[in-house]
């Protein structure tokens, strides 16, 4: 049996801080090991330089990747985006819904209608261009139609 008089006591409390005072110790070592990856205490300042370096690469890769989504998108308004064809019988007496009026059109209106007008003797090809939603040519009813079907 341990003797609880005394000095005892004091040297038992001690015992027990130190070790309280060990196990933090341990604690704390295994922590900043996981934190510096194995990497000795001397070396903090090459990681905290590494992880400076690798925090500047990300910015740039970040710039670069903003400057692409920014042509990307300049590009993107000025592709084709809407799309809408209309066939048709010009001639009451000929054929079926040979003819046909196709538009291509980008997000900003512009493109251009495409024409095809089918007779027995020759099929005959137009196109006109569109700024804005409209042409500075005279468009058919159809024209005009496939025009509308696109601003939906």
């Amino acid at each position: 049996m341990l003797p609880l008089e005394g000095p005892y006591i004091l040297i038992y409390a001690l015992i027990l801080i130190v070790v309280i005072l060990i196990s933090w110790i341990v604690y704390l070592e295994h922590r900043l090991n996981r934190w510096w990856r194995g990497k000795k205490a001397s070396d903090l300042e090459s990681v905290m330089i590494a992880i400076g370096g690798a925090i500047d690469d990300f910015e740039t890769r970040h710039g670069v990747i903003n400057e692409q989504l920014i042509d990307i998108n300049r590009r993107l308004k000025k592709s084709v985006q809407k799309v809408q064809t209309l066939r048709y019988n010009p001639f009451r007496d000929q054929g079926g819904n040979q003819s046909f009026t196709t538009a291509l059109i980008n997000e900003e209106g512009d493109g251009v209608i495409i024409s095809s007008i089918y007779s027995r003797d020759k099929v005959s090809v137009y196109s006109k261009p569109i700024r804005g939603l409209s042409s500075e040519y005279e468009l058919t009813d159809e024209e005009r139609e496939v025009l509308e079907q696109t601003k939906k």
